[in-house]
């Protein structure tokens, strides 16, 4: 038996010193080179190393090529579905950098507000005028010399509105103090009825041109002017005057240089004189722009006599 271990012990001696030669070959040529270590290739040879069959392990990237090596997307580049663009965004494009409507609306909201606003309903207030307004409206419809309307007789009024599109719109009007309530509550009543007015602007938007914003059907109420034809002011002139949808209610005067011809403004307009027909966004006694205003105190010019100014709605104050 003892001979039989010495015969094993013989054959395996040559067959190690033959496993271990090839080992410490391998080890120095690739070591040499600077590609692995001899644990490294005992791990990817295992049949040599430890005759057993080879395994699977994990991958090291570290020795991957760049050509190999997995791509990572660049800073701020959108990446969702299968076929992913993964062109870099730049940060205007970028979702992080779009502006929504609700900070849009916190940013407005974030302005000043002058403690002195008076809000009837959402959208729907006046105030003093600002500096800014006063600088938009002087040297147009308020005259920098001249005027004997101080600044503080006046306010801005915001409100909504319902245009000829039926799309809601912003609007603005400077008008007197005294009538400031007034106009928030009426305007309230229409747009609340979706009544529509096509435009609601200061008339500094047409340097102060009464007929120009006629022409484009402005809704309109300051501007210190005087009666036209006349060297009177017009009640315009203190702000307290409105004319609506002007193109559609124009200004008539009867016999107006005693030829009989009668004046219509604004130009374009001749058609709408005649208030025997019907017709869209006309004003009489059944409107509700008539019924409005007149609740409030106000007189319309469709009620006078040699003159008829269908657009206009003004109120006296003591």
């Amino acid at each position: 038996m003892s001979d039989m271990k010495k015969l094993l012990r013989q054959a395996v001696k040559p067959v190690l010193f033959l496993l271990t030669f090839i080992l410490i070959c391998a080890f120095l040529a690739h070591y040499l080179t600077g590609q692995e270590t001899l644990l490294d290739y005992a791990r990817e040879n295992p049949e040599l190393a430890y005759g057993a069959e080879k395994t699977p392990t994990e991958p090291d990237n570290s020795s991957l090529s760049e050509t190999t090596q997995p791509s990572v997307p660049e800073k701020n580049t959108v990446i969702s579905g299968d076929n992913a663009d993964t062109t870099p965004v730049t940060p205007d494009e970028s979702p992080a950098y779009v502006e929504s409507e609700s900070e849009e609306t916190e940013a407005s909201d974030a302005m000043p507000i002058s403690p002195e606003r008076v809000t009837y309903e959402d959208h729907f207030y006046y105030e003093p005028l600002t500096d800014l307004v006063k600088e938009r409206i002087t040297g147009i419809s308020y005259p920098e010399n001249g005027c004997t309307v101080p600044y503080e007789d006046l306010a801005y009024v915001g409100l909504l509105y319902v245009d000829f599109e039926g799309q809601e719109q912003t609007g603005e009007l400077i008008c007197n103090k005294a009538i400031a309530q007034d106009m928030v509550e009426i305007f309230y009543e229409l747009y609340r009825n979706e009544y529509q007015i096509e435009r609601v602007r200061l008339i500094d938007e047409y340097g102060g041109d009464d007929t120009a914003s006629m022409a484009d059907n402005n809704t309109s109420c300051f501007n210190y002017r005087v009666v036209d034809g006349t060297t009177s002011l017009s009640k315009h002139a203190y702000g307290l005057a409105i004319d609506i949808n002007p193109y559609y209610n124009p200004y008539v005067v009867f016999n107006k240089n005693g030829d009989g011809d009668t004046y219509i403004s604004p130009p374009g307009s001749e058609i709408y004189a005649d208030r025997s027909q019907d017709f869209a966004y006309k004003i009489d006694e059944n409107d509700l722009c008539y019924r409005l205003f007149t609740e409030h105190g106000f007189t319309w010019g469709g009620n006078w006599n040699s003159t008829k100014d269908y657009q206009h709605f003004q109120k006296t104050i003591n």
